[in-house]
């Protein structure tokens, strides 16, 4: 059965900007929470977002990290994340 995003996570208001990712329990680090891009240079900024994609906010102070594997961008936790906090990258993929 297709799940657009982990069991951990949810998608709920951000304080950052519209809808963000939020974690549902804690979250250990090193978590590799899925894949958040896929390279296809048919589509803006060269990359397909999926649904967990779609919903990561930058922050200067991040909680996760998106890894670059060629063909597709994972999202992968830095820190131990807390139950309702959100997942935060430093944004570097698109060029506003």
């Amino acid at each position: 059965m297709y799940k657009p995003l982990p069991k951990t996570l949810t998608i709920k208001e951000s304080a950052i900007h519209g809808l963000g990712l939020f974690a549902k329990k804690q979250i250990v680090k090193n978590t590799d929470l899925g894949i958040t891009h896929i390279l296809n240079e048919d589509y803006e900024h060269n990359y397909i977002r999926t649904p967990l994609g779609g919903f990561i906010n930058h922050s200067d102070t991040p909680n996760a990290k998106l890894i670059d594997l060629g063909d597709v961008l994972r999202i992968s936790t830095i820190r131990l994340i807390d139950s309702e906090e959100e997942i935060k990258v430093k944004y570097k993929l698109y060029k506003l």
